[in-house]
């Protein structure tokens, strides 16, 4: 059977939205007269191990991940769009978050704080924030500490209880934090906004041929126009999706080619 998963904006208080835009994509899928369509999403193990998979039908990954440890092993189906502050279209951009009593008005005002990130494999977490700061950086260095805390929703508990000082955090992520987990980010608030780079891409496996890769294209977009899936995209903010042009996605190198042109190529 193939391999379908969702984790990146998997939230404990949407998995019941995430599962029932799974089964609508998957309706769709079947339509479209693909085999093989998995009736549940997998939620085991890591995100990696999943994009690795053999039988990986869909999925959604990070930029960052797309253009380097996993370049040339997945196919972009498409880039979903979402309703919320910091999208525009299929780009997005990162929130700066503070603790909300933090003096820190500009993005100077964090030189020698310490920063939480969820890894540096992350566009949104990690390379986003570096960007943000590269042209302030003095001799490679910017930050005391850099954190790594696994996940968004630990870098913002961290900011929280005042283990760290800053985090980034995908706006998607923040707004549905804002949403349905609002005591995470109550003594929270947003200093500013990172540059924006295209959002995290749903995926297929890199040997999936061109058929399958237009069915999955049909399959999506006719959920997305599914009026008995409305309420479901309301809940996980989706509002459409695009597939962009080819060489989209070398934005995500290009930014980090710019910190390093800054001579910061580690956030540090």
């Amino acid at each position: 059977m193939s391999i379908a998963s969702l984790a990146m904006y998997d939230l404990p208080e949407v998995t019941a939205a995430t599962d029932a835009w799974w089964t609508g994509l998957a309706r769709a899928m079947r339509r479209e007269g693909i085999e093989d369509v998995p009736d549940t999403l997998c939620r085991d193990g890591d995100a990696t191990s999943v994009w690795r998979a053999p039988d990986l039908l869909f999925s959604q990954t990070c930029g960052y991940p797309l253009t380097h440890d996993f370049a040339g092993q997945l196919r972009v189906v498409a880039t979903p769009c979402f309703d919320c502050a910091g999208c525009v279209g299929p780009r997005y951009r990162s929130v700066v978050v503070v603790r909300a009593d933090d003096p820190a008005n500009s993005f100077d005002n964090l030189r020698g704080r310490v920063a939480a990130v969820n890894g540096p494999d992350s566009q949104s977490g990690y390379s986003a924030l570096r960007a943000t700061v590269a042209p302030l950086s003095r001799s490679g260095r910017f930050f005391s500490e850099v954190v790594i805390s696994g996940g968004h929703a630990n870098s913002l508990a961290l900011v929280a209880e005042g283990k760290a000082d800053v985090c980034a955090v995908d706006c998607v992520t923040h707004a549905l934090l804002v949403r349905y987990r609002p005591a995470a980010v109550a003594n929270l608030r947003v200093l500013g906004t990172t540059t924006d780079a295209p959002g995290l891409p749903y995926v297929t496996r890199a040997n999936a041929g061109d058929d399958l890769l237009r069915g999955l294209r049909a399959a999506l977009f006719a959920a997305l126009d599914d009026p008995d899936l409305a309420a479901v995209r309301g809940s996980l903010l989706i509002a459409g999706a695009e597939v962009l042009p080819e060489g989209a996605y070398a934005r995500i190198i290009d930014i980090e080619n710019d910190s390093q042109a800054h001579g910061y190529g580690r956030l540090a």
